[in-house]
């Protein structure tokens, strides 16, 4: 009998954990995501100019935020996608600083036109 109390304790408290770890910004199956993601006015990777210059910044500015060991996985992680020259920043970060960190770094690379910084916080 206590044996199956402890069982059944401890299958409640796992239950209440991971309810909790699953409850964030984002549904776990990224619904909302995708549906932004399709309507067309979001860029997404595939819309990454194939110009040798835009191509280049790309590549420059991927360069600069892997090479910074201050940032999270996460800000090591987002999408960089340039238009004639504009870079467009996409993904989480870990707080309202990286996110300032990466458009700079962004704006320092030679060739850059612009920034938009659509980055998300996301809570740890």
């Amino acid at each position: 009998m206590r044996q199956t109390l402890i069982a059944v304790s401890l299958s409640i408290a796992l239950a209440a954990l991971a309810g909790r770890a699953a409850a964030g910004p984002y549904p776990p199956d990224n619904t909302g995501t995708n549906a932004r993601d399709r309507n067309g006015k979001t860029l997404t990777a595939s819309d990454q100019s194939e110009i040798a210059g835009d191509v280049h910044i790309t590549q420059q500015v991927r360069k600069a935020i892997v090479a910074d060991g201050s940032l999270s996985t996460n800000a090591h992680n987002v999408k960089v996608i340039t238009k004639s020259g504009v870079v467009t920043l996409r993904g989480p970060v870990n707080s309202s600083q990286e996110r300032m960190k990466l458009a700079t770094k962004v704006a320092q690379v030679a060739g850059v036109k612009g920034v938009e910084n659509q980055l998300e916080i996301v809570k740890q």
